[in-house]
């Protein structure tokens, strides 16, 4: 049974920084995605950064939401199988629910693409 457990979000001021971290367990494939989402209220929810990983090679492929690009930073630690978001510069738009998503195939930023999801985690970022 796949099991994405998040945490790590929290309310800071505009500027301030948090590291969301994603607990993965349960899965294995060959070739994947793991990523993680953010949602607002009347929203769909949006792609905001994701990692292409093949097993034989690790992580070969980084994707970023043009939003957040040169501040947030994705990572893996494979010993803890654990996904990072490191989201620094935090502006009040970055506000939401973040979700970590994982399997992902097709496209990166698709959330229908991906069959396994944490529970999320509330980002509250205040000018």
């Amino acid at each position: 049974q796949v099991q994405l457990v998040e945490s790590g979000g929290g309310s800071v001021q505009a500027g301030g920084s948090l590291r969301l971290s994603c607990a993965a367990s349960g899965y294995t494939s060959s070739s994947y995605y793991m990523g993680w989402f953010r949602q607002v209220p009347g929203k769909e929810r949006e792609g905001v950064a994701a990692i292409y990983i093949i097993n034989t090679y690790g992580i070969v492929n980084t994707y970023y939401a043009d939003s957040v690009k040169g501040r947030f930073t994705i990572s893996r630690d494979n010993a803890k199988n654990t996904l990072y978001l490191q989201m620094n510069s935090l502006q009040p738009e970055d506000t939401g629910i973040y979700y970590c998503a994982a399997a992902g195939r097709g496209w990166w930023s698709r959330s229908s693409d991906y069959p396994y999801w944490g529970q999320g985690t509330q980002v509250t970022v205040s000018a």
